[in-house]
């Protein structure tokens, strides 16, 4: 499918909520439950609380636990290759990047350095299966939803560029349209974008129908009862 422009107005919503409120969004413009395009088990967030990370996704492969058979040259060539993919067109864009060693990923790729040159390059954060480190001094401003966290670089090299990746059971692909959060991750479907901003404001008026009373003096059975009648015949 082609890619949209995200207006800036839903841009800067979507940065202001958070995943799983997303995830209901979705549903809401598709009409349906059933949306499936989020990450799965549990993940680690370099920064929890810190605004949602959206963008583009920018793709690789990664592979760490052992030392790659590829001549150095092809390897140093592909790393250089990679900042360049990173650094492509417009932001907002999202690193999104699988180790092929999963579940068994001891290579630290999300460091120090690497934080300090992908956010350099205009990246707004990293989603990966694989491991974050440095998490003490690394620089603000750029989050990492990872599935670990260890002390090593491991053998890491690049693998792929470009290519769809699978992370924590979601499929990736380049330019897809990523929302990152400590919750997780997932892939906005194009065809929602020109009514998602309305449907993030459907599901706070929905989810208000009951947080209003609920939050109230004097809330009781009865009361829930009422709201939740009627929460239950506007909700998807």
């Amino acid at each position: 499918m082609t890619r949209q422009d995200i207006p800036a107005s839903l841009l800067a919503r979507l940065r202001a909520v958070d995943t799983p409120t997303v995830c209901n969004a979705i549903e809401v413009v598709q009409g349906q439950r059933g949306f499936d395009r989020f990450t799965r088990g549990t993940m680690l967030h370099s920064r929890p609380g810190t605004p949602a990370m959206v963008g583009r996704a920018r793709t690789a492969q990664i592979a760490g636990l052992a030392p790659p058979t590829e001549p150095p040259e092809t390897i140093k060539a592909r790393r250089l290759a990679y900042f360049r993919a990173m650094a492509r067109g417009p932001g907002p864009t999202v690193a999104v990047v699988e180790d092929l060693d999963y579940p068994d990923c001891i290579a630290g790729w999300w460091g120090e350095v690497h934080v300090a040159v992908h956010k350099g390059l205009g990246l707004a954060g990293a989603v990966t299966n694989g491991v974050m480190r440095d998490l003490d001094v690394i620089d603000d401003g750029f989050e990492i939803l990872a599935g670990s966290v260890g002390p090593s670089h491991g053998f890491v090299h690049v693998r792929t560029l470009g290519t769809p990746v699978s992370v924590m059971g979601l499929q990736v692909e380049e330019d897809a349209l990523v929302h990152a959060d400590r919750h997780g991750a997932l892939v906005i479907p194009e065809e929602v974008i020109p009514d998602l901003e309305a449907g993030i404001e459907t599901v706070f008026a929905n989810e208000a129908l009951i947080l209003g009373p609920a939050r109230a003096p004097g809330f009781d059975i009865d009361k829930l009862e009422a709201a939740w009648a009627e929460f239950e015949a506007r909700r998807t």
